[in-house]
């Protein structure tokens, strides 16, 4: 247990008193098969678990401050609706090749929308221009103690409803979900195993975590579209992860489907395919698991519906 992990847990007990009223809390909900439960997010406002994190950020910073922060997805997604909940100012800015359905959303909930860049890489350099010269707090989808302590809450309640947990399985984009919720998760349960999932065509964190300092590597398109890219240099959440994960499990794209397909056929429950990639770690674990309970987080269900209904009920 390291000082990092103890203060991260202590600001997750924090941010779940200031966003309980503003967030849902989502239910575990059991599997067909024995010894696994969901941690449903995909059933969360805006359908994934990034309103957690924006709304930590908000309700830590002064109510009279700007805040910026850019994002074509879940976490702009998640910003607009935490801002509008909580009366504050938002502006979100967008590649200029946004999906007009995800631009549409975002609009709906009264913040300030600018669009720059052919894509978002483009838009969250601006959005930190932006910040540097207006004085507006930046919001990271992931790089910020509170984020991440936001993200950090899905472990309390998941301590609540469970009890005792073996492994815990999340998949891992830029290391703010599974930092935040593996804190937790060690600060009380020592003994839970924190495993991450990570998509072979983009696995950023893994190799960082792997190499002890950030690298860049190869990002190729993958159905877990929300844990693709690379992560800040100065990223909080690599030493975070390094002191908190037992275990990463490496992902192919055919394995992703094959969850996919599995929640969708088998528990009723259509995924994006981050959420996928967390079931998809877990059937790798194979007999590590038996015997145990094991929770895997589905961290989101917004999706491009007629690409994931075919895909997933073929």
């Amino acid at each position: 247990m390291t000082d990092l992990t103890l203060a991260s847990a202590a600001r997750s007990v924090q941010a779940r008193r200031r966003i309980r009223d503003h967030v849902y809390e989502t239910p575990l909900l059991p599997a067909r098969r024995d010894g696994l439960w969901f941690k449903a997010e995909n059933f969360q406002l805006t359908g994934s678990f990034k309103v957690r994190g924006a709304a930590a950020v908000m309700t830590a910073s002064a109510s009279d401050q700007p805040l910026i922060t850019a994002s074509s997805g879940n976490h702009g997604i998640g910003a607009a609706r935490a801002a509008q909940s909580l009366g504050r100012k938002l502006t979100v800015v967008l590649p200029e090749t946004v999906v007009p359905e995800k631009l549409a959303k975002i609009r709906a909930y009264g913040v300030e929308v600018v669009l720059h860049g052919a894509e978002t890489g483009l838009a969250e350099q601006h959005a930190q221009a932006l910040s540097r010269q207006t004085g507006a707090r930046y919001v990271s989808p992931y790089n910020d103690a509170e984020v991440i302590a936001g993200q950090g809450t899905i472990g309390l309640e998941l301590l609540e409803q469970a009890g005792q947990i073996d492994n815990l399985v999340i998949a891992m984009g830029g290391g703010g979900l599974i930092s935040g919720i593996g804190a937790v998760i060690k600060a009380f349960s020592p003994a839970t195993r924190i495993i991450g999932a990570a998509a072979e065509a983009s696995q950023a964190l893994a190799l960082s975590m792997k190499a002890g300092q950030v690298v860049d590597c190869d990002h190729r398109d993958t159905l877990a579209d929300a844990v693709a890219g690379g992560i800040d240099a100065d990223t909080l959440t690599l030493p975070l992860a390094q002191a908190v994960v037992d275990e990463v499990v490496p992902c192919s794209e055919a394995e992703i489907l094959s969850a996919l397909r599995s929640l969708a056929q088998e528990e009723n429950l259509l995924v994006e395919g981050a959420a996928a990639l967390a079931l998809a770690a877990f059937r790798k674990l194979g007999v590590a698991t038996k015997g145990g309970t094991n929770v895997v987080l589905l961290c989101g269900g917004n999706f491009d519906g007629p690409k994931v209904r075919a895909l997933a009920l073929r």
